[in-house]
């Protein structure tokens, strides 16, 4: 069975390309990916059975070999640092928190302060 590494997968269109370890280029359908696979992304190690298509040849039963490497998560902040940050939040948060029950609304100042604080913190969960 051939092996190789997506080049470009859109999934909306439900097409893409992957490239052969030994050259060339497949057309791949989204209707060839193999069961519990829902889309490709770019460089992604995959191995496909091919047919000649009236274009050039076709991937078939396309199924995941190993997954690129993330980028994003090798740019996470380590567990201690998040921990002195999410301590510091919610001291933070507990300040706003006692405004609030004293009938007051955070000065604008450290409301955006707050808020950067929180996108930035969901974003770091999130990786």
């Amino acid at each position: 069975m051939p092996t190789g590494k997506v080049r470009f997968f859109d999934a909306e269109k439900g097409f893409g390309f992957i490239t052969k370890d030994d050259g060339g280029d497949v057309y791949v359908r989204a209707t060839a990916l193999a069961d519990g696979v829902a889309a490709l992304h770019s460089g992604q190690r995959v191995d496909f059975g091919v047919v000649d298509g009236r274009r050039g040849e076709q991937a078939l039963n396309v199924r995941v070999i190993e997954q690129p490497p993330s980028l994003s998560k090798a740019a996470r902040k380590r567990p201690q640092e998040m921990a002195v940050i999410i301590e510091d939040l919610i001291q933070m948060l507990d300040g706003v928190g006692n405004g609030y029950r004293a009938n007051r609304h955070p000065d604008p100042k450290m409301a955006a302060k707050a808020a950067q604080v929180l996108r930035r913190v969901a974003d770091e969960l999130e990786l």
